[in-house]
Order: structure tokens, then C-alpha cells, then sequence
């Protein structure tokens, strides 16, 4: 057994159903901000209220499940690896994610990760807090992700990498400015966004 935050679970990895793909999109409130916090390999320690519904899934059945478990198959492996490169070097970072729920459908979430750091400025887990993603960034950003994706199943994710950095190039962007320009919440929602924060931090 392993201890995280006073949580004990079996190192052996906790799994759960993967449900049939369907194409029909959840559709959620602005002001509904989605909250998990995962250990450094991903196995969730707490979800909200807000995550159970709008993922279909129950408190009980996440804790200690890795959060890849709602990875949608649209989703290409190379945008998690440049999340978790810059968590682990203590860095926040945002992504805009496709996320799978247990009914098969899907949803669209702006996701803002930090890091949380002991004391000592160890990493000690990650935390999200994601919002439901405007119609005109999954518009720009659902194109990208399909060559990624593309690219990734006959190049590997090094492929997909190479073609991201020379999209990122050609817009003469780094990957954190095309992002902020992208998802930075503007008006009600940054307001609402930032006091959510502080509840959590």
C-alpha cells in the first residue's frame, strides 16, 4: 500500500470501464467550474460536485483511478506530455482538452493546472479547474488536434511534437502565448474563475 495525503491505495492500478464512444457533445454552464486534484502519476484524490455531474461518474468510483480514464480517443497523447513536462517542472500551465464521460459522450473543457509545492517547494499534487470551452476555441483548436492526431498514429507523439512546434513557428507563437491568447476567461468568468482558485488553494 502507498499513503497520499492520508489516502491509502494498492499500488496495483485502479481501472474502470471504458464506455463505447459517442458523438454527441455535454453541453454546461460558463459559471460551472470543473475541480480535481491527482497525485504525480494522475490517480485522482478529489473531484467536486460540479466533475460527478457533468462526467457521469460518482466520487466513489474516481478516487484513486487514474484521470486518463476520461482521455477522449480524439485527444492527442503529445498535448498531455507538454501539460505534465511543464507540472513537473513546477510550472502552470493550461490546455484545452476533449474529455470522455461515463456515457460515452463528450465535453469540452478550458483546464487551468498548478502544481501544489510543500514547504520544502517539493511538488506534492497537481490540481485542475477547467470551464466549459467557447464554441470559437474548440473551433480553432479541433482541427489542430486532428493532424496532431493523425501524425501520432503513423509518427508517434515525437511526430506530433515536430508538427506543433512548426504550426506554433509559423504563427511565430510560443506554445504558452497561443494558449493564453486562446483561453485567458475574460469579464464574469475570470472573476468567478479567480475566487473559485482561492477556495482551493
Amino acid at each position: 500500500m502507498v499513503t497520499i495525503n492520508n489516502r491509502y491505495f494498492n499500488k496495483v492500478e485502479i481501472m474502470i470501464y471504458r464506455p463505447i464512444v459517442i458523438d454527441e457533445e455535454i453541453v454546461f454552464s460558463k459559471k460551472k467550474f470543473i475541480v480535481s486534484k491527482t497525485d504525480l502519476k494522475g490517480n485522482i484524490l478529489f473531484i467536486n460536485k460540479n466533475f460527478c455531474e457533468i462526467s457521469g461518474y460518482s466520487e466513489e468510483e474516481l478516487i484513486g483511478v487514474n484521470h486518463n480514464a476520461l482521455r477522449h480517443p480524439d485527444m492527442p497523447r503529445s498535448i498531455f506530455y507538454l501539460i505534465w513536462s511543464s507540472l513537473l517542472a513546477g510550472k502552470e500551465v493550461s490546455g484545452v482538452i476533449k474529455n470522455l464521460a461515463k456515457d460515452g459522450r463528450y465535453y469540452w473543457v478550458i483546464a487551468d493546472f498548478s502544481p501544489k509545492k510543500d514547504a520544502r517547494g517539493t511538488i506534492t499534487s497537481l490540481t485542475a479547474f477547467r470551464r466549459a470551452a467557447p464554441d470559437q476555441v474548440i473551433e480553432e483548436i479541433e482541427d489542430l488536434y486532428a493532424t496532431m492526431l493523425k501524425i501520432e498514429k503513423k509518427h508517434g507523439m515525437e511526430g506530433s511534437l515536430s508538427y506543433l512546434e512548426a504550426f506554433l513557428e509559423e504563427h511565430e507563437l510560443s506554445y504558452d502565448d497561443f494558449l493564453g491568447e486562446l483561453v485567458k476567461p475574460k469579464g464574469i468568468i475570470a472573476t468567478l474563475l479567480s475566487a473559485f482558485k482561492k477556495m482551493f488553494s
